[in-house]
C-alpha cells in the first residue's frame, strides 16, 4: 500500500457504516421550484446572433415551459429509487452512491465516475446491460458489479463541508469506498472529470485497480514527444487541443476562479442553473443522438434540489490550485473516442504517455456517451475488461 493511501485510511472516519438511502424530496421544495419557474424574469436577446453568445432565448423558454408544465420529478424519483442506493462517510464527507450487484456470481467489479455538468443520471441506461447481460440476450460472462458514486460536492454527495476536495482526494475516497464494499480487484471508468479521477484512482490504488477505461482523454504534446508524419486528422486534433488550453471556455474560467460568486446566481435561479448546464448538452453531444428532455432535466434537478451549483464548480477551483504535472497511470488503459466530444485525443500521443492497450473510434456519440450511445459504450466496456477477468 502506498504511503499516501495508508495515511488517508489512517485518517478516515470512525464511522465506516454503509447506510441505505432513498431519494425523497419534500413537496415544499418542488412547490418552490414551480413558483420560481412561473415567475421567471427573461432577458433580452439581440437579433441575428444565432446562439453564438449562449443558449437561445426561444429554446430556453421551451425547456422551462416543459419543466413547469410537463416534467414529473416524482416519476423520475421513483425510477432512481429502483436502484440500490447508499451513503457512507469518507474523510469527513457524505458519499452517495449506487451499488448494483449482478446476479452472476463471477461478475467483475466496476466503478463508474461522472463529470461536470453530469451526475449519476448519466449511467442509468447502462446499469442493466452491464449488471445483467443475460436478460439482454448477451453472454453472462460479461457481467459487472457496478458502483456509481456522486463526486463530493455533486448531488447527494454535497455540498462538501470543507475545501480541498481535488481529484486526488476523490480518488483516495473511491479506493476507500471499494475497500469498504469488499472489492479486492476492480476496474474503473469515466469521462470528463471521471477520466481524471479514474486515472488517479489507479495511481493511488494500483494494488487493486487492474484496468482503466476512458471515454475522454485530454492529452497535449510534451516537448520530447515524437510526432512526425502525423495524419491531417491528428494534426487538427492537436491544434484544437492547443487552442482549448490557450483560450479556455468561459465556464471553465469562471468555475476555476470564482465558484462562490457563480453559486449565488445558480442556487437562486432554476432557469439560470438550467441554462448553465443545457448549453453543454447542446454543444457537446452528437446532434444525431440528442439526449431526451426528461433525462436532461433530471440531471439538472440533481444540482438544483441539492443546492450544489457552487460545490460542484469548486472542483475546477481546487484543481486549479493544485495544478501540476499529470500523474502517471500505472495500469493498462482503454480509450473510447466519440466524434462529437469537446476534444479528441491523438492515439500516437496518448501511447507515448500511457499504456494504451485498447482504442476504439466510433462514428456516433459525444461527451455524454453513456446517455447518447449507451449500447456502444457498454460493448466497449465489455471488450476492454474481458482481458482482466
Amino acid at each position: 500500500m502506498n504511503t499516501l493511501k495508508q495515511d488517508f485510511i489512517g485518517n478516515c472516519d470512525s464511522d465506516t457504516s454503509i447506510r441505505p438511502f432513498r431519494i425523497t424530496i419534500p413537496q415544499s421544495d418542488l412547490d418552490d421550484l414551480q413558483a420560481r419557474l412561473t415567475q421567471t424574469r427573461w432577458p433580452v436577446e439581440l437579433p441575428d446572433i444565432g446562439g453564438n453568445d449562449g443558449v437561445p432565448l426561444g429554446y430556453m423558454k421551451e425547456l422551462v415551459d416543459y419543466w413547469r408544465t410537463s416534467y414529473d420529478w416524482r416519476k423520475q424519483e421513483a425510477k432512481l429509487n429502483e436502484f440500490p442506493q447508499f451513503t457512507t462517510t469518507i474523510d469527513g464527507t457524505n458519499i452517495h452512491f449506487l451499488h448494483v450487484r449482478s446476479p452472476e456470481k463471477d461478475a467483475f467489479p466496476l466503478i463508474l465516475t461522472h463529470g461536470w455538468p453530469g451526475s449519476i443520471v448519466e449511467f442509468l441506461d447502462i446499469i442493466g446491460p452491464l449488471t445483467d447481460p443475460r436478460s439482454y440476450g448477451e453472454d453472462p460472462v460479461n457481467a459487472f458489479h457496478v458502483v456509481i458514486p456522486s463526486i463530493p460536492g455533486f448531488g447527494f454527495s454535497g455540498p462538501t463541508p470543507e475545501n480541498g476536495w481535488n481529484g486526488q482526494r476523490i480518488a483516495l475516497a473511491w479506493a476507500e469506498l471499494m475497500r469498504r464494499l469488499g472489492y479486492d480487484r476492480y476496474g474503473t471508468q469515466g469521462g470528463d472529470w471521471g477520466s481524471a479521477i479514474s486515472r488517479l484512482l489507479a495511481a493511488v490504488d494500483p494494488e487493486h485497480v487492474c484496468g482503466v477505461h476512458l471515454n475522454y482523454l485530454f492529452v497535449i504534446p510534451k516537448p520530447n514527444d515524437k510526432l512526425s508524419n502525423l495524419s491531417k486528422k491528428d494534426e487538427d486534433r492537436i491544434a484544437h487541443l492547443k487552442r482549448y488550453i490557450s483560450s479556455p471556455a468561459g465556464y471553465m474560467v469562471l468555475q476555476s476562479t470564482r465558484p462562490q460568486t457563480l453559486s449565488y446566481a445558480l442556487t437562486d435561479s432554476p432557469v439560470g442553473q438550467l441554462a448553465w448546464i443545457a448549453e453543454k448538452f447542446i454543444e457537446w453531444v452528437d446532434p444525431a443522438r440528442p439526449i431526451g428532455i426528461d433525462r436532461l432535466l433530471t440531471n439538472v434537478m440533481f444540482y438544483w434540489i441539492t443546492g450544489t451549483a457552487g460545490s460542484s464548480a469548486r472542483l475546477y477551483f481546487e484543481s486549479a490550485q493544485t495544478k501540476g504535472r499529470p500523474v502517471p497511470c500505472p495500469v493498462p488503459i482503454g480509450v473510447a473516442v466519440f466524434p462529437h466530444d469537446l476534444a479528441l485525443p491523438v492515439r500516437r500521443l496518448a501511447e507515448q504517455q500511457y499504456d494504451i492497450v485498447h482504442w476504439t473510434e466510433f462514428e456516433h456519440g459525444g461527451h455524454f456517451a453513456a446517455m447518447e450511445v449507451p449500447d456502444l459504450l457498454t460493448e466497449d466496456l465489455r471488450n476492454f475488461f474481458r482481458r482482466f477477468r
